[in-house]
Order: C-alpha cells, then sequence, then structure tokens
C-alpha cells in the first residue's frame, strides 16, 4: 500500500476479545476411548472427547486483527471473497482460513506489503480431520511479522482425495524442509516444491504415519537389548 494504514482497529474493543465472546464450537466428531483401543492398561476405555473446531468470527475482531484483515482485502480486491474463506479469532490469536489457490498470493502480501510485514514464517503443519469430510487435512502456517511483533496463522484445507496445496517456498524459502516433513507424515502434496521427497521416514515406506487412520504399532522396537512387541500384540487387560 502507498500510505501507511492505522491497524489498530478502530472501533474494536479494547484489550481483545473476552472468553465470554467466543462463538459456538463446530463438531467434526466424537471420539471413544484412547486411540481406539479396547480393554487397555490405560483406563481409558470409558472416554468420550467430542472433536471440535471454532466457528467464523464476526467483527469486531478485536486488537489489531481488523486491520490486518481490511489491508489484506484490499490488496486482493476482488479475490478477496474468494481467497479468505473465513476469519476465526480464539483464544486471542487470529487464523485466516485461505483458499489452495490463493495461498502464495496470500503470502506475498503478508510479506511484503509495508503495513503487513510477517516477514517470517515458522513452517508448516499438518492435522488430519478423517470426519471432516471434503476438508479432510488442514496444513497450518504460523506467520510472524518481526517489524510489528504479531503472529497470525493461515489454515489451507484440501480433501483427502485431492490432497494437493501449492508450495509458499517461493516466498518463505525455510518452508523447503517442513513443506518435505509434512508430506512424508501426511501425504499432503507441495506443488511447486523444489524436491519434495521423505525427510523422516524411508524413502520407500508405504503410507503417512501421522494421519488418524494409520494403523498403530505393528513393528518390534529393541530397547537396551529387549524386544518390546508392537501395541497391536501387547498384553490387554479386561
Amino acid at each position: 500500500m502507498s500510505d501507511s494504514q492505522d491497524l489498530t482497529g478502530t472501533g474494536a474493543p479494547q484489550g481483545g476479545p473476552q472468553p465470554g465472546d467466543r462463538k459456538p464450537m463446530t463438531l467434526i466428531n466424537v471420539r471413544e476411548g484412547m486411540f481406539g483401543a479396547q480393554g487397555d492398561t490405560t483406563g481409558y476405555d470409558l472416554l468420550v472427547k467430542p472433536i471440535q473446531m471454532p466457528g467464523v468470527s464476526e467483527r469486531p475482531y478485536g486488537e489489531w486483527f481488523d486491520g490486518v484483515v481490511d489491508v489484506l482485502e484490499e490488496l486482493l480486491g476482488d479475490d478477496a471473497g474468494a481467497a479468505i474463506e473465513g476469519v476465526v479469532v480464539d483464544r486471542g490469536e487470529l487464523t485466516l482460513h485461505i483458499a489452495r489457490e490463493h495461498l502464495v498470493e496470500v503470502c506475498q502480501h503478508l510479506r511484503d506489503d509495508q503495513d503487513l510485514r510477517f516477514e517470517l514464517c515458522l513452517g508448516v503443519s499438518g492435522v488430519h480431520y478423517p470426519a471432516d469430510a471434503g476438508r479432510e487435512l488442514h496444513a497450518v502456517y504460523p506467520i510472524q511479522s518481526i517489524t510489528h511483533n504479531r503472529r497470525l496463522r493461515l489454515e489451507v484445507s484440501v480433501p483427502d482425495a485431492d490432497p494437493h496445496i501449492p508450495s509458499v517456498t517461493s516466498v518463505y524459502p525455510m518452508n523447503n524442509w517442513h513443506e518435505r516433513e509434512t508430506w512424508d507424515f501426511f501425504g499432503i502434496v507441495f506443488d511447486g516444491h523444489p524436491s519434495l521427497a521423505r525427510i523422516e521416514m524411508p524413502d520407500d515406506w508405504v503410507g503417512h504415519p501421522q494421519r488418524k487412520d494409520y494403523p498403530l504399532g505393528g513393528i518390534d522396537v529393541e530397547f537396551k537389548g529387549a524386544e518390546i512387541p508392537s501395541p497391536d500384540t501387547r498384553r490387554q487387560y479386561r
């Protein structure tokens, strides 16, 4: 932007969002027991845990959040509605849900605009929600502004059947290694990555071990000369 813009969030409540302002959570799934085991030794068979995510927030977002979203929407122009799928403010943190087609453009604006200056991307993490139909795989990018001492989060959701997200290494080169790790563990394909290959698991490994539907166990582990059986074959108390 040519003129410096005020990012204080004029008209927004001072001190940021309050706990009572949190929006209702969206129920994704209900998990029973621990890791799906039955009769295990942990005693968590009766554990029932809802899997929820915060819903989209409404303005004013509070603090500097409104100003950042305003600047980004102005820079995106007519594409803003398609690029920013939702804005979530939860626990005092700002998350922008971005359509994958616009991810690189959004990162470029966040890094280069004088009023934003999010110069540092702290990597990318994968998340797998098997019950979130059509949005099973999520890529999460923490973005840091050194200039303004601010942090926000970008989140991109893609279906398991089409796990492609454009690489942001052209904007944030450090993400080279993080994108490889996320591909290795979750199977998210980062299109345009200079050398997308496994970084933790062997090159011929089948599957992506941090997905929720990946089978537990199956490999014995040697520890100080003793063989520890895989989790799926250990003794269970009933």
